[in-house]
């Protein structure tokens, strides 16, 4: 092991410097002006994993970005790990509220600073580097296969036609995926879970065209006074969501699993401090942790209507428009809640406005049994390099893939995440602590080391 150590110290210089070099590709799915960007990152990605020891490596064309697979079978014998990651980025808007450029990634006080550094292209390529160092070393006691796709925040569109037509392919004993985050450096944690995700957006519709406020103000219905009222109706006074049924399927934790839960260290001054609010917001009778793990929420991610632009235009908008997202627990089925939701918006109109509301993409919660050889694997990788054991905690993001992947291959999946939930992800100034992305090359190795040992 101590190769393993000696190996990465030797090299961390230029692991550092080729992960700045994938942060530079501004691949951003969500945008068409960025189609080219992404081929480039991808060949990128490939090029690093065929560095990194994978014998074989392709990109796989899709309708949308393409799909990265590498692999490296040492011996059929051994049991298989396959490590999802992706290489797309969030847009990096509002540019104007970034420190430095989102795609010129900058380092300060021990922080790479970039769009991707911590939201995936820093946690995947550790195990890209972990590869390497464990084919250098020649102590590889797995096989190890890769799926670094192009289109996670996006929703995956393609991604299920690809693995349901590669079931040999991606065939593996367990995934492998550092998409998450920890409590902390001296409190190392693992993600036990992750919420699933409803995306939708909705458009009303009044005049036919802008208006003039003074002439047809107060006459007209205001498509954005309208849609306001819709979604301030989606709560009731307890912060509790009142669409109907939308709860029905809500598994509620036991006493027993919220005390457990609450083990976790939590400074709710400091965190409240860290997003510079005065006061935390959220469902009645749980606590923050409880509200960002356990329980389902609807929030507005964008909403626009009318004019913003400079200066003052006394219009009555024609539109307006919000995009609503739903993070699910266990038991609730993104189709459900999709359906659900459309229909509280649809039927809820005043006769006043149309509304017209469709899905963006979803995508159905996952848990990993804390039971099993994956997960103690994972454990014991991190008590090995962290010297405490980590804490099983529920997290709040989505990972719409989880609950397809083990539906078509049949794998438990383990997350050993790195980053941490103040690395403002999807928000402006992202950033991953080298320290992190150092620490997640040290422990992954572990954990093949780990995992393989029952099949020995």
């Amino acid at each position: 092991m101590n190769s393993w150590k000696q190996f990465q110290e030797e090299n961390k210089d230029r692991f550092l410097n080729e992960l700045l070099d994938l942060l530079r590709i501004p691949s951003v799915s969500a945008k068409s002006e960025n189609k080219e960007d992404m081929l480039t990152c991808a060949k990128a990605v490939e090029k690093s994993l065929q560095e990194a020891g994978a014998q074989t490596t392709k990109i796989y064309e899709t309708e949308g970005h393409p799909i990265v697979y590498g692999e490296l079978i040492v011996d059929p014998s051994f049991p298989t790990v396959l490590v999802y990651g992706h290489y797309d980025v969030q847009p990096a808007e509002p540019l104007e509220l970034w420190k430095s450029g989102p795609f010129d990634p900058t380092i300060i006080d021990g922080k790479i600073f970039a769009r991707g550094s911590c939201d995936d292209k820093g946690q995947f390529y550790m195990h890209v580097k972990a590869l390497e160092i464990m084919t250098k070393t020649n102590s590889l006691c797995t096989n190890i296969k890769f799926i670094i796709e192009g289109e996670e925040e996006i929703g995956s569109p393609n991604l299920a036609t690809f693995v349901k037509a590669h079931h040999d392919l991606l065939k593996a004993d367990v995934i492998l995926i550092s998409d998450t985050a920890m409590i902390s450096m001296d409190t190392p944690s693992i993600d036990i879970g992750v919420r699933g995700l409803s995306y939708i957006e909705v458009e009303v519709t009044g005049p036919n065209r802008d208006l003039h406020s003074g002439v047809y103000g107060g006459a007209v219905a205001n498509p954005i006074t309208i849609l306001s009222k819709m979604i301030a109706s989606c709560h009731d006074e307890n912060n509790h969501i009142t669409i109907p049924g939308f709860y029905d399927d809500v598994v509620e934790s036991t006493e027993a699993e919220r005390k457990k839960m609450a083990e976790a260290p939590f400074d709710l001054k400091e965190w409240s401090t860290d997003l510079g609010i005065k006061e935390v917001w959220g469902e009645k009778g749980y606590s923050t942790n409880e509200r960002t793990g356990i329980r389902p929420t609807l929030e507005v991610n964008g909403i626009w209507g009318g004019y913003t632009g400079e200066g003052a235009k006394t219009v009555l908008p024609s539109k307006a428009f919000a995009k609503i997202s739903c993070r699910l627990v266990p038991h609730q089925s993104s189709a459900k809640i999709t359906e659900m939701v459309l229909a509280h918006f649809k039927k809820n109109a005043p006769p006043n406005v149309t509304v017209e509301a469709f899905e963006h993409h979803g995508g159905e919660p996952y848990m990993t049994p804390i039971d099993s050889h994956e997960y103690k694997s994972a454990a014991k990788a991190i008590a090995t390099t962290f010297g405490k054991e980590p804490i099983p905690v529920r997290g709040g993001g989505s990972i719409p893939i989880c609950a397809l992947f083990e539906k078509e291959l049949g794998l438990k999946i383990v997350f050993m995440g790195f980053g941490l939930d103040s690395d403002n992800l999807h928000s402006p100034n992202e950033k991953y602590d080298i320290a992190n992305f150092y620490k997640g090359i040290e422990t992954i190795p572990y954990f093949h080391k780990y995992f393989a040992e029952k099949n020995a």
